[in-house]
């Protein structure tokens, strides 16, 4: 491989530079994303190979990032198991068939992920193919929990106060709804790298809405699952619990061979909680690519500076870069990793 420096660096080995990548770096931030979204709606381009893959590979060459992650969304599972999703203009993603009840959870089926979404498996070989070696290639799902929130809420949600209820007042319904889903998303990460991922990241976007406790008792098991599993599948796995350094440890017990961080806790501090024995990913807010490029620079110095060159450090925003973001300011962030970072 050309550039290997990602994955040397989630397996806490040492690197020439700090690798960089960007959470939602194939997206609408970039005027090449946009000119292709003119053209066709969100779901089509997801389920088209050829489009997911001239996706992915926009931010390969124009960015100079350090690893490529697949153009998809975490919830793309949902319709091989029995979800009417859909992507409402200005709404996001709405579901009509909200589960609620055991009977709705029962309604849920749990198909080979090769069945259920064949077109992100077809989307991955044809990435790796016309990488040809240049940077890996990461893939990802949504966390059991943050997957449930929409299936009950019915869409995204501020409050999730369906979620938290059915949590709480029928337990053994949320069990069996959570450990549903747990079994599709690691039949679908397995099938991931079966494709050829060669790095997959689960992504707890939503989990900071809970308590520590209530993440421990009703959470945590099921992400465990997932990740436990995927041990011996022979690839690094990125854990990113969005919004959770007040639960930190309880994060790093579900498990992952590298912790993502938000913005919202230093990286030292985070880092000495989690242990030198698992990489770390993160951690700069992403509304700093709206500073000035002096700043921007500032920044990534200092996390730099608070990881101190310890083997396993990927450079990363602390959440999805936003779409209004000015693509010279990435630029600059990646350049500026790299640059600083030097060994």
């Amino acid at each position: 491989m050309q550039n290997d420096r990602f994955l040397k660096a989630c397996r806490r080995e040492q690197v020439d530079c700090t690798p960089v990548w960007l959470m939602r770096q194939a997206g609408r931030y970039m005027p090449e994303y946009m000119a292709i979204r003119k053209k066709y709606d969100f779901l089509t381009m997801c389920k088209t190979p050829e489009l997911a893959a001239e996706v992915t590979l926009q931010p390969i060459n124009r960015l100079g990032v350090d690893a490529a992650i697949l153009f998809a969304d975490i919830l793309l599972p949902l319709e091989g198991m029995g979800i009417d999703l859909k992507f409402a203009k200005n709404e996001g993603p709405v579901i009509s068939n909200p589960v609620r009840t055991i009977q709705d959870v029962e309604q849920i089926r749990i198909l080979e992920a090769e069945e259920a979404t064949p077109y992100v498996m077809e989307a991955i070989r044809l990435i790796r193919k016309e990488l040809d070696g240049r940077v890996p290639l990461i893939g990802f799902s949504g966390a059991p929990f943050t997957v449930a929130s929409y299936i009950i809420e019915g869409g995204g949600s501020k409050e999730y106060k369906n979620c938290k209820t059915l949590m709480w007042k029928a337990p053994e319904i949320w069990d069996a709804l959570m450990d549903k889903i747990s079994q599709v998303l690691l039949k679908y990460l397995k099938a991931q790298i079966k494709a050829g991922a060669q790095a997959v990241q689960m992504f707890d976007s939503w989990v900071g809405a809970l308590s520590p406790d209530d993440y421990e008792t009703y959470v945590m098991p099921y992400s465990r699952y997932v990740l436990d599993a995927l041990k011996d599948e022979g690839v690094p796995v990125i854990h990113f619990a969005n919004n959770a350094s007040t639960m930190l440890e309880s994060v790093v017990k579900a498990g992952g061979d590298v912790i993502g961080i938000d913005w919202r806790i230093n990286i030292d501090a985070a880092w000495s909680r989690i242990g030198y024995d698992k990489a770390i990913q993160g951690n700069l807010d992403p509304f700093t690519l709206f500073a000035p490029p002096e700043l921007i620079e500032e920044k990534v110095k200092r996390i730099l500076e608070m990881a101190g060159n310890r083997p396993g450090h990927i450079f990363n925003l602390g959440h999805g870069i936003n779409k209004e973001t000015p693509v010279e300011n990435a630029i600059a962030l990646v350049e500026a990793v790299h640059k600083y970072s030097k060994r």
